[in-house]
C-alpha cells in the first residue's frame, strides 16, 4: 500500500482505519486516537464499529480522547484494554452542544493498555517549577514512611514538578484550523513523550490536519497517520510540508 504523503518520518495513507492498518502490517509503540464521538446529528459523526479491535492487534498502548459519554456507551469495546490513567483538556472557549447543559469546556483523553502495565512503556513527564523548595518528610509518626512508602533519609529537590492530568491548549480559531475537531500540538506531545520512547512510532487511525503526526516529529518520533477524508488529508499533507501550523495562521474557507 502506498502512502498519500510521506517524508521518510511521518506517512499519511488515504481511507478507513479498519482496512488500512491491518494492511500496513506494522507494530505501533502506541496510537493516538481522536475517533468521532458519534454524539451529534453530523453526518460524518458516526462511531466507526470495529476499530478497537484493529488498534489492539497493532499496538498495547492507546491515548483515546473522549467523552466520559462516549466511552460508557462503548464500554463492551473496550473490555479487552486497561485503564492506566485519564487527563483532561481544557478549552479557552466553551461550547454548548444543549442549551439546558453546561458549555463544554473540555475533552477526555484516557490512556489504555493491554498485557502486564510493567512491560508497557510509560515515561513520566515533567516541567520545570520555580516555587518554594518543597519540604518532604523523611517518615511517618509510625516509621512506615509517607503513604506506606519506605522513608528516604534524604530528598533533594530538583526544580521540576509532574506534569498535572490538566493540560491546557488553545483549540484554535474555528474559522482558521483545518479540521473541525483539531487537536493542539502542545496538547498531544506529553501524551506522546509520554507513551511513545524517542525514535519510536505513533499511529494516529483518525489523522484529519495531522496534528499528532507534527507532534509525533517535533518530539523525535516516527508517525503513520490514517484519515478517511481526501479534503483533510491533503490539508494534512500541505501542513506536514511546510513543516508549521500554517492553518493557524491561514483563513480557510473551504
Amino acid at each position: 500500500m502506498n502512502p498519500y504523503w510521506s517524508d521518510g518520518t511521518c506517512s499519511l495513507y488515504l481511507g478507513d482505519c479498519r482496512e488500512v492498518l491491518p494492511a500496513l502490517g506494522v507494530t505501533a509503540d502506541c496510537i493516538v486516537a481522536d475517533p468521532p464521538y458519534g454524539e451529534t446529528s453530523l453526518t460524518w459523526d458516526r462511531w466507526p464499529d470495529g476499530w478497537l479491535n484493529v488498534a489492539a492487534a497493532v499496538t498495547s498502548s492507546l491515548w483515546c480522547f473522549g467523552s466520559l459519554r462516549m466511552f460508557m456507551a462503548h464500554g463492551q469495546e473496550f473490555a479487552g484494554w486497561n485503564l492506566s490513567q485519564d487527563v483532561v483538556w481544557t478549552k479557552p472557549r466553551a461550547r454548548g452542544i444543549a442549551a439546558d447543559r453546561f458549555a463544554r469546556a473540555h475533552e477526555l483523553a484516557a490512556l489504555w493498555y493491554r498485557g502486564a502495565w510493567s512491560r508497557t512503556y510509560h515515561c513520566a513527564q515533567t516541567e520545570p517549577y520555580h516555587g518554594k523548595p518543597a519540604h518532604i518528610p523523611s517518615s511517618s509518626r509510625d516509621g512506615s514512611g509517607v503513604y506506606g512508602v519506605p522513608a528516604r533519609t534524604t530528598y533533594e529537590d530538583n526544580g521540576t514538578r509532574l506534569v498535572t492530568t490538566v493540560l491546557k491548549g488553545a483549540a484554535g480559531d474555528p474559522r482558521c484550523t483545518l479540521h473541525p475537531t483539531q487537536k493542539p500540538v502542545e496538547v498531544l506531545t506529553p501524551l506522546i513523550a509520554y507513551a511513545c520512547p524517542p525514535g519510536g512510532l505513533v499511529v494516529d487511525p483518525f489523522a484529519g490536519s495531522g496534528s499528532t503526526l507534527d507532534a509525533a516529529r517535533c518530539s523525535g518520533r516516527r508517525a503513520i497517520g490514517i484519515e478517511a477524508d481526501e479534503r483533510y488529508i491533503e490539508l494534512a499533507a500541505r501542513r506536514l510540508s511546510q513543516g508549521e501550523l500554517f492553518g493557524e495562521r491561514a483563513h480557510l474557507t473551504s
